[in-house]
């Protein structure tokens, strides 16, 4: 392992020119309206996780096209809110998994949301169990998410999993553990990408954030990483389009409107990166392109901030990044 993307000055210039579709934020309206159609119907239900200092509440509410999501409600026992609010998104392969695995935030003494992601969760085992029973779902595709649906944004896996994280958004907030008011995004990998896309989408959705907090991000300057990388998942794409060679521009497409580098740019909140520069599965490069872009479109650039790991793979801080996001939250949810 080794550094292989550009030098750490030139990343921190780095804007490649990513098209945004002429419909873009329309697009995404219309995508959050139809989910609307569907009522929300959030359900939290009190569970036993053994653990004896967080209440766990088993959560389900409709996502896009009406398929109910599930996900966690962690709060410090014996809370009865408003409490600031973590919502984090998970890796590629992981799901919400057992109610007593990711609690870090409920620890710190906020609601923490997990959200499941549909049709994963097989890297976490327990718990997960949201299908991804979409009629939109396209066809031929490689084995993984990256490619179903590709050949169309209508049809793309991530236009349902983006949808599901806003309306995960609308769902926390009608618990009355959690304070609407104060309510953070974050992730990594996977879930780093998913929660640029939420703090993006959050405007069109009139959804009021506080903050974001991606870590080593996918899902940012697809053509980039198609190019600079032969890692999974982004090696699921190059796979697909070396048997179907003629979806290239139909697939580029169709990324251009799930690119982090467009949706960041919608964001209105104060964000906190993290990027590792020997990470060969999200290159340097494409998490510089969203941390650049983020926020720009609102006229004036949000505070913002990137964590440099300059020796680390996807791995990135782990502790290291967790200690400075609590210090970061902290701060966030104090000014809100």
């Amino acid at each position: 392992m080794a550094m292989f993307d550009l030098s750490l000055e030139k990343l921190r210039e780095y804007r490649p020119d990513v098209t945004v579709p002429a419909d873009f934020e329309e697009f995404w309206r219309l995508s959050i309206e139809k989910a609307r159609t569907e009522d929300l119907a959030a359900r939290f239900e009190k569970v036993d996780n053994k653990l004896a200092v967080i209440d766990t509440y088993d959560v389900t509410y409709s996502g896009f096209g009406g398929t109910r999501v599930k996900g966690w409600l962690h709060v410090p026992a014996g809370a009865t809110g408003p409490l600031p609010t973590v919502v984090q998104y998970h890796g590629y392969s992981g799901g919400r998994g057992f109610p007593h695995a990711t609690t870090l935030w409920a620890q710190a003494g906020y609601a923490h949301f997990v959200m499941d992601t549909r049709g994963q969760g097989f890297s976490s085992g327990g718990g997960s169990s949201t299908p991804d029973d979409s009629p939109y779902a396209g066809l031929n595709h490689t084995p993984g998410f990256m490619t179903a649906g590709i050949t169309d944004p209508e049809t793309y896996y991530y236009r349902r999993v983006y949808v599901d994280a806003v309306r995960a958004l609308e769902a926390v907030r009608t618990s009355p553990l959690v304070d609407p008011a104060k309510i953070l995004v974050t992730g990594g990998s996977q879930g780093g990408g998913i929660s640029i896309a939420a703090a993006g989408l959050a405007p069109l959705a009139g959804i009021d954030l506080v903050g974001c907090a991606p870590d080593v991000p996918f899902l940012c300057n697809f053509q980039r990483a198609l190019r600079i990388t032969d890692k999974d998942p982004y090696h699921e794409i190059t796979r697909f389009l070396q048997g179907f060679r003629e979806f290239v521009e139909p697939a580029y497409r169709t990324l251009d409107y799930f690119d982090g580098v467009n949706l960041g740019r919608l964001a209105k909140v104060p964000a906190l990166f993290s990027v590792a520069l020997m990470d060969q599965t999200c290159p340097p490069s494409t998490v510089f392109a969203a941390f650049n872009s983020f926020g720009t479109a609102a006229g004036a650039e949000v505070a913002k901030d990137i964590n440099v790991y300059s020796y680390n793979g996807h791995e990135g801080g782990q502790a290291y990044q967790h200690d400075a996001q609590l210090d970061w939250f902290a701060d966030v949810f104090a000014k809100a």
